[in-house]
């Protein structure tokens, strides 16, 4: 198993990503596919594609990301790819329903984003999930919610 403690790069970084090229060439770049709930995790298994298993142990300052470079050598390197996130779009009925919706989805610690007057929220599980809690904003047409990819 490979120990990671820190991340050594950014595949978007243009040396990084020169050093990445050509591996790849020669077929070594491995990746570690995450689902986007994990990249705040500091402590996690994964197994890369290649079969190889990791241990990630990273400061609680460093955060993982999208192209993350977890380990790179003349060899070979693993890079992390992030599964796509899911987001529900709520679209608010008047401005007292978007302060009140925005305050609820605070409470509720959910994950925002704003476009315009819509709120975003990034869906960690079922969407129904989400919408039984803001239910009785749908209900009373106060909001209307759809569900999209990034």
């Amino acid at each position: 198993m490979l120990r990671i403690d820190r991340i050594v790069g950014d595949r978007a970084d243009p040396v990084m990503h020169e050093r990445l090229h050509k591996l790849e060439h020669h077929g070594t770049v491995e990746i570690v596919k995450l689902p986007v709930t994990d990249l705040d995790r500091h402590r996690l298994r994964a197994r890369t594609d290649g079969g190889e298993e990791v241990a990630i142990t990273l400061p609680r300052d460093v955060h993982l990301f999208d192209g993350a470079v977890l380990h790179i050598d003349d060899t070979r390197a693993i890079v992390v790819r992030a599964g796509e996130q899911r987001w529900m779009r709520l679209t608010p009925s008047s401005i007292a329903d978007a302060n009140e919706l925005g305050y609820h989805a605070g409470n509720l610690h959910w994950r925002v984003r704003f476009e315009g007057n819509d709120i975003l929220v990034a869906l960690d599980g079922p969407t129904d999930t989400y919408v039984s809690r803001i239910q009785h904003f749908i209900k009373h047409g106060r909001a209307s919610w759809t569900e999209e990819g990034e």
